[in-house]
């Protein structure tokens, strides 16, 4: 990743999560890893996915809460009463996350307890096309 691509990644997170304080640092041991701050806090990692020839980016976030209050968690950590659960469909061990109505990624749960979950994002090039 080059400092172009942080930046718009940074961007896009920024919009997406409805909060200003996230940063987007690139590890200095790995070039295709990117850390996911909000404020001083480490939060999430995005990766590089060049398979295929499309270049695109998968962010990952692990929620160590249950079901029930995963929506307030994550309300809470991005300051954003627009971030909303959505079931899908008949599924029981995962969860859309949609940003004010639009879809955002899916949260996966790590065990058959549903007590912690992982939030997954694809990000493709042209989500980072500059508004």
């Amino acid at each position: 990743m080059d400092k172009g691509e942080l930046r718009k990644l940074q961007a896009f997170l920024r919009r997406s999560f409805g909060n200003e304080d996230i940063r987007v640092s690139l590890d200095p041991k790995n070039t295709e890893v990117a850390a996911v701050h909000l404020g001083e806090r480490k939060i999430a990692t995005l990766s590089v996915d060049d398979e295929d020839g499309d270049r695109s980016f998968a962010f990952e976030m692990k929620i160590p809460v249950g079901r029930e209050v995963l929506q307030s968690y994550l309300r809470k950590l991005f300051e954003n009463d627009k971030l909303t659960i959505v079931a899908r469909g008949r599924k029981v061990d995962s969860v859309e996350l949609n940003t004010d109505g639009e879809f955002l990624g899916v949260i996966s749960a790590d065990d058959a307890k549903l007590s912690s979950f992982t939030l997954q994002i694809a990000i493709l090039d042209f989500d980072l096309e500059e508004e």
